[in-house]
């Protein structure tokens, strides 16, 4: 499944343009190490940090995007930091658990 259906079927806010990659699977942290220790490339990674280290752990994997989480949004830089490695982020309102169900009505595993 492409980021750009993930967004239409969830109803994600974008915060950076879709660079419309492949999502491989879904990884839920809120820990920049076990986001490094455990995701995989091509992972959708939902979390509500917002901040440069969980960008650059996202990027070091090579995450396809990210969803921030409960009303969150990251400052302008770390946006900026986004489009240049090519990491689109979204963001909800909803719950880390809220966005995990509907990933996985979504037909996510």
């Amino acid at each position: 499944m492409k980021l750009q259906q993930i967004a239409d079927k969830l109803e994600l806010e974008k915060l950076t343009p879709v660079f419309d990659k492949e999502v491989t699977g879904v990884y839920i942290s809120d820990m920049v190490s076990d986001v490094i220790a455990n995701a995989k490339a091509g992972n959708l990674l939902v979390t509500v940090q917002v901040h440069a280290n969980a960008l650059a752990a996202a990027n070091l994997v090579d995450v396809c995007g990210i969803v921030v989480a409960q009303g969150k949004k990251p400052a302008d830089d770390v946006i900026k930091m986004a489009v240049k490695a090519e990491i689109s982020i979204f963001a909800t309102a909803l719950s880390r658990w809220q966005v995990a169900t509907k990933l996985y009505e979504a037909g996510l595993r």
